[in-house]
């Protein structure tokens, strides 16, 4: 929840409004029609002071973070956590040739990028998009069907739902219930591309409806 959205949002303002007419028409019309709103560069553009400042202060965060929990920001070892604070300051740096000045008095932060950087992404095999489709298509979900008996709303495993992100992008996706939890819900749709799938969302951020069958 923090960053996903407080932070990237800061973050993407950030990247887009300093890249200002450099950002492509296309990839603006594509995040618009995501969004339902204007994706409006030059606002961006006008709120970098504001976003430097914002910026400043999830590093300042994540140095505190730093400064108690030591090399990761949950102890010994790197975890989920580490992937989705780093992708806001490897996007600045992806991006920006002020990173190093952002990044200026925030020496944890600047080791902990290091690190999540020699990581690296493990072994890569490149798969052409029809191939990864059709893997998608003649293979089986796994995902095991399990009912959350503590719903509040009392749904099950088999209800017709809706899943909507409640910030932006609210396309809704529908399915039935395979698995729920305090935290997750997963759904069984038919793809016409991908075939049959199942889908997982978090529980906080998104809605889910019910829907008559």
């Amino acid at each position: 929840m923090w960053t996903d959205r407080s932070f990237f949002q800061n973050t993407v303002n950030l990247v887009f409004g300093s890249l200002g007419d450099a950002v492509p028409q296309s990839f603006v019309e594509d995040r618009e029609r995501l969004r339902g709103a204007k994706f409006d560069v030059a606002a961006m553009r006008a709120a970098i002071p504001q976003m430097r400042d914002q910026y400043r202060a999830h590093l300042d965060w994540i140095e505190s973070q730093l400064a108690d929990q030591g090399d990761w920001l949950c102890g010994g070892l790197p975890g989920l956590l580490d992937v989705n604070a780093y992708m806001n300051v490897w996007y600045v740096r992806s991006n920006l040739p002020v990173a190093d000045e952002l990044l200026k008095g925030f020496s944890r932060v600047r080791d902990w990028e290091q690190r999540m950087r020699a990581i690296g992404h493990c072994t890569r095999v490149e798969m052409s998009s029809a191939d990864a489709l059709k893997l998608a298509r003649d293979s089986t979900p796994q995902t095991a069907v399990m009912s959350d008996a503590l719903d509040p709303n009392g749904r099950k495993a088999g209800d017709l739902v809706e899943v909507t992100p409640d910030d932006y992008g609210k396309v809704p996706v529908r399915g039935r219930i395979v698995a729920s939890s305090a935290q997750t819900i997963a759904i069984a749709r038919h793809d016409e591309v991908a075939g049959d799938i199942v889908v997982h969302f978090p529980r906080a951020g998104f809605l889910v409806t019910p829907v008559a069958a």
